[in-house]
């Protein structure tokens, strides 16, 4: 009895894929199928089981097609550790709970889930950052300041118009006799990184020296800010392995730029956003000061970056392996 019924049921479906497949009207077939239609015509029972499977076997189907593969951190020979980048994958089961009760018709709604590298940025060991994944299109700004209170309103005010979020790194010194200007950088949803405390050459400086340049300025972070610090950026670019050495014992990883404005020595604004616009790429690190130039050149360089359809993010947010959905490019 159990064979006689199987074998109905695969004359009953080959049946169904003759009229409704060969026709090329699939979303009409789906739709009678779900409604038993089709199968109370022929006076056989097909269960709403049946037809949910069926959904479940197409969204599997589909989400091989549509899966990302995530990118490992690595090492490089010039740029040193390279964060990875999370994968995407289709989330099979928030899929089919999404749709299965879903009017006839509906096209398909895919949820997505990201999937981890294997190797991460801390399995890579103490080393210095240059830059972000260039599978991630998003690039940062990275201000230094020890100097130049002048200009970092105006700053301000063109990072809030044009919702863009930068990563301040503070001289300990300067922080200590700025904590208003410093708070009000905070309020604006700027992240608030390490820049050691008085600004000095870090490889010139034994290890315990080195361990208090960084300790002050981070104390000062935590205690007036209440800020959890992830960043090391030494001042000049000036470092050392010990340099990084005493930073990871303090939690902190050392990053440098990609990009650099070169804004202290005062070049037009001009030829700064036309450097951002030609070299910029995905993952780029963007080094700047609170100068004339970089007041001047800001507007540009944000609308350069975002031209070549980069999101503006955090330097916590550019090493971060999540994936960031892509923007449009502008005129």
């Amino acid at each position: 009895m159990k064979l006689k019924k199987a074998i109905i049921m695969t004359v009953f479906m080959c049946a169904l894929l003759l009229i409704f497949g060969l026709s090329g009207d699939l979303s009409a077939y789906l739709a009678e199928l779900k409604q038993g239609k089709a199968a109370t015509a022929l006076g056989i029972d097909i269960s709403s089981d049946s037809v949910r499977q069926q959904l479940k076997d197409a969204i599997e189907k589909e989400a091989v097609k549509r899966r990302i593969a995530p990118v490992d951190a690595r090492l490089d020979r010039v740029w040193k550790a390279i964060p990875g980048y999370n994968g995407l994958e289709v989330d099979v089961d928030q899929t089919y709970r999404l749709m299965r009760d879903a009017p006839e018709n509906s096209p398909i709604r895919f949820m997505y889930k990201e999937i981890s590298p294997a190797i991460s940025l801390e399995q890579l060991g103490r080393q210095p950052i240059y830059k972000g994944n260039p599978n991630k299109p998003m690039a940062a700004l990275m201000i230094n300041v020890a100097w130049g209170n002048e200009f970092l309103e105006p700053m301000l005010k063109t990072l809030e118009e044009q919702n863009v979020k930068a990563t301040f790194f503070f001289d300990g010194s300067w922080l200590k006799k700025n904590t208003d200007m410093a708070r009000l950088i905070q309020s604006k949803g700027h992240e608030l990184s390490n820049h050691a405390y008085s600004h000095p050459d870090m490889s010139k400086l034994d290890r315990q020296s080195a361990y208090n340049q960084i300790a002050k300025t981070e104390a000062l972070l935590k205690s007036t800010f209440n800020v959890s610090n992830v960043w090391f950026a030494p001042p000049s670019g000036d470092f050392n392995q010990m340099t990084i050495e005493v930073a990871a014992e303090q939690g902190l990883k050392t990053v440098l730029w990609t990009l650099d404005t070169v804004d202290w020595q005062h070049p037009p604004a001009a030829s700064i956003v036309n450097k951002i616009r030609t070299r910029v790429e995905p993952g780029s690190l963007i080094l700047m000061h609170p100068t004339d130039s970089s007041s001047q050149a800001l507007p540009g360089i944000i609308t350069a970056i975002r031209q070549k359809g980069l999101s503006l993010g955090t330097v916590s947010e550019t090493l971060s392996p999540k994936r960031v959905h892509l923007v449009e490019a502008g005129p």
